[in-house]
């Protein structure tokens, strides 16, 4: 059976996968319950002293804060990607925060480098040549989704990050998997 924080964390970053990518959007409400629950568990597990102190998720959670907050200040990525990887932080420990970011990112630079080869296809599959919508943009779907998006753009990295979080918490156990 996992361990309570992982768990919370796999349940996170589920619910932030499909925010993401649907509206690229990481609701805040899930990031504090997260950290509520987090703090509650290993607040209550201290005091039974069935674990350490908090500190270092503490830590993890400073540090996640630290190394993506002055890309927020710089526009080069949103709040929630932030507030992700804190609560990541604090519920992976900060051990994880450097796999979690490299595999974000190369999952993001491996959007970013479809997206650039396939701007020609992507303009002709949104619209026709002289600018009216086509099949995509007039879908039930394609609307639903641009209407959840609300004109927001951009790569859904705090989807990639929890990717990258869920590939940390999972691989090293599948790799380690007792034989029979």
């Amino acid at each position: 059976m996992p361990a309570p924080l992982p768990a919370l964390a796999v349940l996170l970053c589920t619910f932030v996968i499909a925010s993401d990518l649907y509206s690229r959007r990481v609701p805040n409400v899930c990031l504090l319950a997260a950290l509520l629950l987090g703090t509650c568990w290993m607040g209550m597990s201290w005091v039974r002293g069935d674990a350490g102190p908090p500190w270092p998720a503490l830590f993890g959670l400073l540090l996640g804060l630290a190394v993506f907050l002055p890309m927020y200040a710089f526009g080069w990525m949103g709040a929630g990607d932030v507030k992700l990887f804190a609560t990541l932080g604090f519920l992976l420990g900060a051990k994880a925060l450097l796999p979690i970011w490299i595999i974000g990112s190369l999952l993001a630079g491996m959007h970013a480098m479809a997206i650039l080869m396939s701007r020609y296809w992507l303009r002709q599959a949104t619209t026709a040549g002289d600018g009216t919508p086509t099949w995509w943009t007039t879908s039930p779907l394609g609307r639903r989704i641009a209407s959840a998006r609300q004109g927001r753009q951009g790569l859904p990295y705090a989807a990639y990050l929890a990717i990258g979080a869920l590939m940390t918490a999972f691989v090293p156990a599948l790799l380690y998997w007792p034989k029979p």
